[in-house]
């Protein structure tokens, strides 16, 4: 690998984990429209892209929700028993999905990234949030929140904090301790979502030197390098900066990079 690519990949942790801790978001949404775009100038199959892309997201994730998950553990802002009740659903869920997603083309699964990225930068620039208006559902509800949440953070590779805050907070749990509780769900997500991604590519023809699976391993060693690292910085930082403003520039990038992915798709 040369030093343009090295440089790229770590560049890219540094930034993922950053805002993975300050935001609570934009593991995957970052990671996934800048994966296809590397792995396309590296000359990566077109048919591959989005689920390498995906699969290595997944993978890289593992470490920063570690990272971030006891970040926020240590200021006391993780609910383990939302974790607990939620953790079922979230493991079948996400490894389900992970069969739909490598089963669907790149161009389908890119379109499907735009829109929910365009949703989730919506809700960012809106400030959109659900008023406290319920409490938090029994056992099989929270199993069966937590298997929606998996499934669709196994088709755009997100930690799934852009639906559990949402869900949290609409059950009355205070925002700092929602985005806490969500960095701790991130972790069974992204677990089972690498899992799943690593057995759905094993064996498919045409993957590029270096892959498990579905998994780009130069990749997620960079990234995960650095990642895991920045992750805590950002959520320490979570209650110095400007979030808010911070959010709809993110929102912005977010935009920008999914319009990208899909032009480096569909032109592929």
């Amino acid at each position: 690998m040369s030093i343009e690519w090295l440089a790229a990949y770590l560049l890219l942790g540094a930034f993922v984990g950053f805002f993975a801790g300050l935001l609570g978001v934009g593991g995957g949404g970052i990671m996934v429209p800048m994966l296809t775009s590397l792995f396309a100038a590296q000359g990566f199959p077109p048919q591959h892209l989005v689920h390498v892309a995906l699969g290595t997201s997944m993978a890289a994730i593992v470490l920063t929700s570690l990272s971030s998950l006891r970040a926020h553990h240590r200021h006391g802002a993780v609910r383990w028993e939302i974790v607990r009740g939620v953790a079922p659903g979230v493991l079948v869920g996400t490894f389900a999905g992970t069969f739909l997603a490598t089963r669907a083309n790149s161009a389908h699964l890119a379109l499907f990234f735009a829109c929910f990225m365009a949703y989730v930068s919506l809700q960012m620039v809106l400030n959109i949030k659900p008023k406290p208006s319920r409490s938090l559902p029994g056992k099989a509800g929270m199993a069966a929140v937590g298997g929606v949440i998996g499934g669709v953070s196994s088709l755009v590779a997100i930690g799934g904090g852009t639906l559990s805050v949402p869900f949290m907070t609409w059950c009355n749990v205070k925002m700092q301790e929602a985005i806490g509780t969500s960095a701790a769900i991130g972790l069974p997500i992204a677990l089972a979502g690498a899992a799943g991604y690593l057995i759905n590519g094993w064996g498919s023809s045409g993957l590029p030197a270096g892959t498990l699976g579905y998994v780009y391993l130069p990749a997620l060693v960079l990234i995960s390098l650095v990642s895991m690292f920045t992750a805590p910085v950002g959520a320490r930082q979570a209650h110095r900066l400007p979030v808010a403003t911070l959010k709809k520039i993110f929102a912005g990038v977010l935009i920008l990079l999914s319009a990208k992915m899909l032009h480096t798709v569909l032109g592929a």
